[in-house]
C-alpha cells in the first residue's frame, strides 16, 4: 500500500495552501477530502441554472500576496476584482456611502458631521497604527512565553521591539484597544450613529459578541488589514466566486505533483504508539502517511478523529472549553434582475459593494440580544452582496447573484436542534428586511440557499457553525490559540499537526495558519527557508 510523506485532512484553503507548500518542497502529499469538491468554506457552486454562488465566504482580502506570489495562483487563475465601496441605508430613507478612496470617504461623512469627518482622520490612523503592529506576525509562529528555546526566546524579543515602537501613551492605548468593545471605540471618535453603525459591523462579524462586548474592537483589525493589488484596507470579488481561490490553490498543488482524493471522508486518524500513522476514511479504507495534517477545528479534529487515550487529559479538558460558539449563517439568492434600493441615488456605484440595512448600534446590540435567548435575529444585520454587478462570470446576462451574510444565527434553537422550518424562518427574516428597503425584491426571486449552523456544521465541518474555527476572543489568541504550549501547530502525538483556521493567527481566507503549519512541518524535517520562499525571510 502506498505510504505517503503527508496526509492533510481537509481540502479548505489552509489545507490547500498547507498542501502546495510542503509538495513544492519535495514531499509526497495527498489531500483527503469528504465532499466531491475541494474547497471547505471557500466554495463556488451552481445549484440553479445560470447562476453560481459563493456559498459560504464571499469576499477577499485577507489572502496574504505572499503566498499568492509562492503558490502562483494567478497563473492558476486567480483573479480578484476590488470593489469600491457600499452603503448603508437608513429607515428613514437615507443612506450613507462608503469608498475605499479616503478622501471622497471622509466628504461623505461631512455630510452627516463635520466633526465625524475630522475625527474620520484620527481614527484611520490609530486604527492603522494597530493593523501595523498586528500584520508582521501573520506569518510568524507565536511563540510559546514560557519556553526557554532559543527561538521562542527570539520571537519574544521580536514581540517586545515591535512594542516597543510605540511610545507609553501609545502603547496604553494599544493595551485598551485590544480589550475593549467596538462601541466604546467608536465612542471616543465620532457622534453620528449611522456611521457609528458602519464602523461597528467590522467589529462583530463572524463572532458571538455583540457591539457592546468587551474585545470586539479587536476583530474590527482582521477586516482592516487586508489588501486587493497593493491597495491595503480593499475588498474585492474573486472572479467566478470564492470557489475560484481555492480551485487556483488546487491547480497549483496538482501542478506540483500532488493527490487530491475527494469523496474521502476521515472517520478517524491512525496513531500507534503515540505517533500518527495516516486515517481511516469513513467507507473503511486506510490512508498511510509519515505525518498527518489536520485542517478540520481543533474541537473536531481532538475530540472526534483522535482517541482521547491517546491525549494528555489537561490537553482534551483545554479543547473541550475552546470557545465556538457559532453566530452567523448564509443566505445566497438568486435574481432575475437587479434589485432597486430607492434610498441609493441612480447609478450609484454603491450597489457593487457591501449593503448594510442596520443602521445604528442598538439594532445591532438588539439583534445579539436574540442570540443570546437562542433565537436567530429578527431583525438580523445582514452584510449583503451583489458580486455579479463586477462579476458577469457567475450568473447569465439579466441575472444577478446576491450574498446576504447573516448575523445572528445560535448553533441551537432555543437548546435544540434545528429544524427545515426553524431553517425557512430564519431565510424570511432575512428577505423581509431586504424588502423594507427594496419594493419588488421578493418578485425577483429565483432560488435561495440557506446555511445556518446546522448546514455550516453538517456540509463544511465547522464546529458550531463557527466561519473562525473558534473566537477571536483576545483569550484565544497568539500563544493561546488553540491551547497554551500547543500554539506553534504542533500536538501531544507525534507527527499530527493541525493548521486550520483554529490556529494563529485565525479566521478568514487568510491562509496565514496553513503557511505557519508547513514552515513548522518543514522545520522539524530541517528544511530550510528556500523550500517556502526565496523572496522573504520570515521564518
Amino acid at each position: 500500500m502506498k505510504r505517503y510523506d503527508a496526509v492533510i485532512i481537509g481540502g479548505g484553503h489552509n489545507g490547500l495552501v498547507t498542501a502546495g507548500y510542503l509538495q513544492r518542497a519535495g514531499l509526497d502529499v495527498v489531500v483527503v477530502e469528504k465532499n466531491p469538491w475541494v474547497g471547505g468554506a471557500a466554495t463556488s457552486r451552481e445549484l440553479t441554472p445560470g447562476v453560481a454562488y459563493s456559498n459560504c465566504s464571499y469576499v477577499c482580502s485577507l489572502f496574504r500576496p505572499e503566498i499568492m506570489r509562492d503558490l502562483e495562483l494567478p497563473r492558476h487563475g486567480l483573479q480578484i476584482v476590488a470593489y469600491e465601496g457600499g452603503a448603508v441605508m437608513t429607515r428613514e430613507g437615507g443612506y450613507l456611502a462608503s469608498y475605499r478612496d479616503h478622501d471622497r470617504h471622509r466628504r461623505e461623512f461631512a455630510r452627516y458631521s463635520a466633526r465625524d469627518a475630522e475625527a474620520y482622520e484620527r481614527y484611520a490612523r490609530d486604527v492603522t497604527r494597530q493593523c501595523r503592529l498586528i500584520q508582521p506576525f501573520l506569518l510568524r509562529t507565536a511563540p510559546d512565553p514560557f519556553s526557554f528555546k532559543p527561538r521562542d526566546l527570539s520571537e519574544m524579543l521580536f514581540l517586545a521591539r515591535k512594542f516597543g515602537e510605540f511610545s507609553p501613551s501609545q502603547l496604553a492605548e494599544t493595551l485598551r484597544f485590544w480589550t475593549m468593545s467596538i462601541s466604546d471605540f467608536l465612542d471616543e471618535y465620532f457622534e453620528t450613529e449611522v456611521i457609528k453603525a458602519y464602523l461597528a459591523l467590522s467589529g462583530i462579524i463572524g463572532t458571538a459578541l455583540g457591539p457592546m462586548s468587551p474585545g470586539t474592537a479587536y476583530v474590527l483589525l482582521h477586516h482592516y488589514m487586508g489588501e486587493v493589488d497593493g491597495s491595503v484596507g480593499a475588498w474585492g470579488y474573486a472572479r467566478g466566486g470564492m470557489g475560484a481561490v481555492t480551485q487556483a490553490l488546487a491547480a497549483s498543488f496538482r501542478a506540483a505533483g500532488g493527490t487530491i482524493l475527494t469523496e474521502s471522508e476521515v472517520s478517524q486518524v491512525l496513531v500507534r504508539n503515540g505517533k500518527a500513522e495516516g486515517v481511516v476514511l469513513a467507507n473503511g479504507d486506510e490512508v498511510h502517511g509519515n505525518r498527518v495534517i489536520s485542517n478540520a477545528d481543533v474541537k473536531r479534529t481532538f475530540l472526534k478523529l483522535v482517541e482521547e487515550k491517546e491525549l494528555p487529559d489537561d490537553f482534551v479538558h483545554r479543547v473541550k472549553h475552546f470557545k465556538m460558539r457559532g453566530s452567523s449563517g448564509k443566505v445566497n439568492i438568486a435574481l432575475d434582475g437587479l434589485p432597486e434600493f430607492p434610498a441609493l441615488p441612480a447609478g450609484s456605484s454603491c450597489i457593487k459593494g457591501d449593503l448594510h440595512f442596520t443602521d445604528t448600534v442598538e439594532r445591532i446590540e438588539r439583534a445579539y440580544d436574540d442570540w443570546k435567548a437562542g433565537r436567530w435575529s429578527a431583525d438580523p444585520f445582514l452584510d449583503a452582496m451583489i458580486p455579479t454587478t463586477l462579476d458577469p462570470t457567475m450568473a447569465e446576462p439579466g441575472k444577478h447573484f446576491m450574498s446576504c451574510f447573516v448575523q445572528y444565527c445560535p448553533p441551537k434553537v432555543e437548546g435544540r436542534d434545528w429544524t427545515d422550518a426553524d431553517r425557512d424562518g430564519f431565510a424570511e427574516s432575512v428577505i423581509s428586511q431586504i424588502a423594507e428597503y427594496s419594493p419588488g425584491f421578493r418578485d425577483r426571486i429565483l432560488h435561495m440557499e440557506v446555511r445556518t449552523p446546522r448546514e455550516l456544521e453538517a456540509e463544511v465541518g465547522l464546529t458550531e457553525g463557527n466561519i473562525f474555527q473558534g473566537e477571536l476572543t483576545f483569550d484565544q489568541l497568539l500563544f493561546n490559540r488553540p491551547v497554551p504550549g500547543y500554539a506553534q501547530y504542533r500536538s501531544p502525538i507525534r507527527d499530527l499537526y493541525i493548521c486550520g483556521s483554529s490556529t494563529h493567527p485565525g479566521g478568514g481566507v487568510m491562509g496565514a495558519p496553513g503557511y505557519n503549519a508547513a514552515a513548522e512541518i518543514l522545520r522539524d524535517l530541517g528544511k530550510s527557508r528556500h523550500h517556502m520562499s526565496p523572496a522573504h525571510d520570515i521564518l
